[in-house]
């Protein structure tokens, strides 16, 4: 495995490799790596020839008050696990490296970014967008997978990648949870034993939600009622949003029809944990 920390060696290689006729699969991630990373990793490998893991902590895409500087990193705990797994190169660059100067380039993609997480985290889309843009010139990968953990994100990029004509298939894969439900993810560092265990109810609300939609329920403000009463009776989370919102717009929905995603993003201690399913109705 290659450790790779410049941009000019990391496109000579992606240029060497798809002129030998490899398939580069591509998974983007921030590090501190989970389970949830590795199952993309797994994926990425399994579709293409040479597989490559970018980590880089991205400052465009953390608000002022967020935590940046805090993040959770490791390093050398994220190259044991991308070794074991058989990963052909890291692309490790330094903020440096990737932002040389201010960046007065940006990539925006619109609607989808301005609902949900969107809507409380002004500016974060858009500096997810932008250093994907990044990473997907200088890693020219033919596939990249991300997780639907992330969904809103992932519907950004798709249609960011359909948008600006990239050659790249995007593949949306499935939430890795725990054995308790909870999704997999390097901000549950931040939760302690209590918070940890009562931020399972999110799952049971998000399965709660899925369950009266299969029996009959249509009216988006009761579901998203009943969630609410759910975690706010059985944990001290404080709830950020809950949304249903139509699966391929990300438009909120009043009355549930076709496939649907339901979202929500609540405060445990000073951990934001999001999560959400896919409903298909009727």
């Amino acid at each position: 495995m290659r450790v790779v920390k410049k941009i000019k060696e990391m496109k000579k290689i992606a240029d060497q490799l798809r002129k030998e006729g490899k398939i580069i699969g591509f998974v983007p991630t921030m590090g501190y790596l989970h389970e949830g990373h590795l199952s993309l990793v797994k994926i990425a490998k399994r579709k293409s020839d040479v597989c490559v893991v970018s980590i880089f902590v991205n400052p465009l895409q953390f608000g002022p008050k967020e935590d940046y500087h805090t993040y959770p990193r490791n390093f050398k705990r994220d190259k044991k696990l991308l070794t074991a797994l058989g990963v052909d190169i890291i692309f490790y660059p330094s903020e440096k490296e990737i932002y040389p100067e201010p960046c007065l380039t940006s990539v925006q993609v619109k609607k989808l970014s301005e609902g949900l997480c969107g809507r409380v985290r002004p500016g974060h889309f858009e500096g997810v967008a932008t250093i994907v843009t990044k990473l997907f010139n200088i890693v020219k990968p033919h596939i990249a997978v991300f997780g639907q953990k992330d969904y809103q994100q992932a519907i950004i990029i798709k249609k960011m990648v359909k948008d600006l004509n990239f050659d790249i298939k995007i593949i949306i894969a499935p939430t890795i949870r725990e054995k308790n439900g909870l999704a997999c993810s390097s901000r549950n560092i931040y939760l302690n034993e209590k918070e940890r265990k009562e931020a399972t109810v999110l799952y049971q609300s998000l399965r709660l939600a899925k369950k009266m939609i299969k029996e009959g329920e249509r009216n988006s403000e009761r579901i998203i009622k009943e969630m609410k009463k759910l975690i706010t009776t059985k944990s001290s989370g404080k709830i950020d949003y809950i949304e249903i919102v139509d699966a391929k717009t990300l438009a909120p929905v009043k009355k549930i029809s076709g496939k649907v995603c339901i979202a929500l993003a609540v405060f445990f201690g000073k951990a934001r944990l999001i999560d959400n399913i896919l409903v298909q109705s009727g």
